[in-house]
């Protein structure tokens, strides 16, 4: 199963040419980028780690594909996504955010059905790695 979150998700993974335009266009607008990693890519789980610091006022994306790659020599078998935060409303709003790494095996979601009193239907999402430890759901 392939996992489906941000833009870009329903494409194929975009090659590193297409991720450094994406990085320039984010750049030329103004927007600071990150990089971060998880374990766990649940929709729900907006916590990923962080790769080093957001980077403000970068004015070239080889910067950050540098440290897009050394954030993928350390975790290369977890998923990395780069976030871009637009502040000029006063606050950090997200205007772009992809996944630009995968583990070679992405075991996906259960969907878990319960029924409840009368005649309601609860689902609920589960990750078929988890229930192993943080760290050790994706190893090769």
């Amino acid at each position: 199963m392939r996992i489906t979150q941000g833009a870009f998700s329903f494409l194929p993974d975009l090659t590193d040419e297409q991720i450094t335009k994406q990085v320039q266009y984010c750049i030329d607008n103004g927007w600071a980028v990150n990089i971060e990693y998880t374990d766990d890519p649940h929709p729900r789980n907006t916590y990923w780690e962080m790769w080093g610091h957001p980077m403000f006022d970068i004015a070239d994306a080889a910067g950050i594909m540098m440290e897009l790659n050394a954030c993928r020599k350390a975790h290369g078998d977890l998923y990395i996504r780069l976030s871009a935060f637009d502040s000029t409303s006063g606050w950090e709003s997200v205007k772009l955010s992809f996944i630009v790494n995968r583990p070679a095996s992405e075991p996906g979601f259960r969907l878990r059905r319960q029924e409840t009193e009368g005649r309601t239907i609860r689902y609920s999402t589960e990750g078929y790695s988890n229930d192993r430890p943080e760290g050790e759901r994706y190893t090769r």
